[in-house]
């Protein structure tokens, strides 16, 4: 229900790998299926998606990239209607505490897919974290703070526009 009646997310992030790397940033969500992802300093990636696909801009190496949504595990939450009827999504494991409740998604019928565990905090019940397993099998774990629910976002957060560097001229 949390996820259903959440119709849009704004928040800071810590974004931490099993591999040591940590990077910060905001994190906007509008459904159906818009997210941005604004890196700060120094990481230079830019990801947005527009309900069509997902652009992944990482602005150091001046790469843009093309996603689809069904490769990656955080779409499951990005839909309007979120049903976990194990025809299509399946609990893989739940846990719950006193302070906060764990559980983990999987795509029943794909295998390309990894699961992703969300963990809320019970009370206030709000989501809190997210981890997903990339495809270089390393774990992702992203950390929400000072989150604004269901606020007008612009659309404009949605739509990607490349900036061209600013390359120095030799004299």
């Amino acid at each position: 229900n949390y996820l259903n009646n959440m119709q849009s997310l704004q928040a800071n992030f810590v974004q931490t790998a099993s591999n040591g790397n940590t990077s910060e940033g905001q994190i906007y969500i509008a459904k159906p299926n818009k997210i941005r992802m604004e890196y700060a300093e120094p990481t230079s990636v830019l990801i947005v998606g527009n309900g069509d696909y997902i652009v992944f801009n990482d602005k150091e190496l001046d790469q843009v990239t093309n996603i689809d949504y069904e490769d990656i595990p955080a779409t499951m939450i990005l839909a309007n209607s979120i049903k976990i009827d194990n025809n299509t999504l399946k609990i893989a494991d739940f846990y719950k505490d006193a302070g906060t409740t764990t559980i983990t998604l999987k795509h029943s019928n794909s295998e390309n897919i990894g699961p992703i565990t969300l963990v809320f905090s019970n009370n206030p019940f709000e989501l809190k974290q997210w981890k997903i397993i990339d495809p270089q099998s390393i774990e992702v774990t992203l950390s929400l703070y000072d989150i604004n629910r269901n606020t007008t976002l612009s659309e404009d957060l949605f739509k990607f526009k490349k900036t061209t560097k600013n390359k120095r001229r030799r004299r």
